[in-house]
């Protein structure tokens, strides 16, 4: 095509972008099959083992994945193997005792007749374990900014994935039990292909010394409670409404959740980037870039997504169909998808400012900030489901959640970087304007 440069679209914002949009996409494909081939209630225990290997994940990710990012990005030489084999030493030390605490649990399964619960306990120590090297070349990529490397791992893991669950389809095999097998392998071909090609750096291990452990522990025992809340804020919901409601009703709120993916391919994406641009900022002890950053990038996720929220809204029932099935159109699936849409207007403000308090060293405030949301999700969700007696009173607790966490950060937030909400929209309008006119029509003047 003529004036068409491909070479604008080789940048870290455009790769991390187009990865994590990838990603998302097979993952909808492989839920789509699960909702397809599996029972209702086997949907269910999937979304909460799930649920609660990504609280269990939270922990070490929490602890660490922005410790690496903060301390790690642009560092070279010695500083960079005592950093990085640091963290290999913490996330071992930390993957090894939860790993314990899972063992300790198996006795204990006999006395338990949840069938959801049970296959928890069975699988979760395992899978996390075999998700630790590919969850920490993941964190070292991020600091890099190597999103390239990180699309290509990511494509290993999830390719090999859905690959292997379309071969259980095809020959009718597929079951719950089976999934979990092909979730534990995949990660081990993750692990092996980051060894291989020298991605893992594990020589660094024997590189690290007292002080960066220290340095990075006390660091990460903040961001960790705030990882953590953030991951029960996720999946509150789904453990309020397992026990409350019932295991379809987890396998048809999980459908919207998913779908919110739309959202959270560019809200993931423009995060990453920023928070290791705003990490090398705030070594350099720069502050005016820091907020430069933080402005531009929530102005442009919040101007951007107003067209794709009514985009979305428009074909809700077209994608609630195209990722499970017509048995879910009869649903409320189509109804909650609708209403948290409407939502998404407000996660890039609120997400930004946990990042920044997370960069410039105030992982404590954050941390409450997300107990806020946390408090105020457990709340309300309970005060809808006692309002509406059905699953539309999670949303209630949504709204609450979300806006409790927005006044929290903005208001701590502006204590060190003072900004407004008019300030982000309208860099946001301008910012996006300009890429839109670079990027989509390069040829105009």
């Amino acid at each position: 095509m003529a004036g068409f440069d491909f070479q604008k679209f080789r940048n870290k914002h455009f790769l991390a972008l187009a990865g994590n949009g990838v990603i998302s996409v097979m993952q909808l494909v492989q839920m789509s099959l699960i909702y397809h081939k599996l029972q209702i209630t086997d949907v269910g225990n999937w979304v909460f083992f799930l649920s609660a290997i990504g609280i269990i994940e939270s922990i070490r990710t929490g602890f660490l994945s922005t410790a690496t990012v903060k301390f790690y990005a642009g560092t070279k030489g010695d500083r960079a193997n005592e950093v990085l084999g640091s963290i290999w030493y913490l996330a071992l030390a930390l993957t090894g005792i939860l790993v314990v605490v899972n063992i300790c649990c198996v006795p204990f399964l006999k006395y338990i007749p949840q069938q959801d619960i049970q296959v928890t306990i069975n699988w979760v120590g395992i899978t996390f374990l075999s998700s630790l090297p590919y969850t920490l070349i993941a964190w070292v990529l991020t600091a890099e900014e190597r999103y390239d490397k990180i699309l290509l791992l990511r494509m290993v893991n999830s390719g090999s994935m859905i690959a292997a669950i379309i071969i259980e389809v095809m020959f009718d095999k597929l079951t719950l039990e089976r999934i979990l097998w092909i979730n534990f392998i995949t990660n081990m071909i993750t692990n092996a292909v980051g060894f291989a090609t020298g991605m893992a750096k594990f020589g660094t291990l024997f590189k690290r010394s007292k002080e960066s452990v220290a340095e990075i522990f006390h660091f990460g025992k903040f961001s960790l409670g705030t990882n953590l809340a953030s991951n029960l804020l996720r999946n509150t919901d789904v453990f309020i409404i397992r026990f409350v409601l019932g295991q379809e009703a987890v396998a048809i709120y999980n459908i919207p959740v998913k779908l919110m993916e739309i959202f959270e391919i560019p809200l993931r994406s423009f995060v990453g980037t920023g928070m290791s641009g705003m990490a090398i900022a705030y070594n350099n002890n720069n502050f005016a870039r820091i907020k430069e950053i933080f402005v531009k990038y929530a102005g442009m996720l919040t101007i951007a997504f107003i067209p794709l929220v009514f985009f979305s809204a428009f074909v809700a029932k077209f994608a609630v169909f195209l990722v499970s099935s017509k048995t879910y159109l009869g649903t409320d699936a189509v109804a909650l998808f609708r209403i948290y849409i409407f939502f998404s207007l407000l996660y890039p403000i609120d997400r930004f400012n946990g990042t920044t308090l997370d960069v410039i060293h105030k992982p404590k405030i954050n941390f409450y900030k997300v107990l806020v949301m946390l408090v105020a999700n457990v709340i309300f969700d309970f005060a809808g489901l006692a309002v509406f007696h059905s699953i539309y009173g999670i949303p209630l607790g949504g709204i609450f959640t979300i806006l409790s966490g927005l006044l929290y950060g903005y208001i701590q937030l502006n204590k060190f970087i003072p900004y407004t909400i008019g300030e982000i929209l309208r860099t946001g309008s301008h910012e996006f304007l300009q890429f839109a006119t670079r990027k989509i029509a390069p040829g105009r003047k």
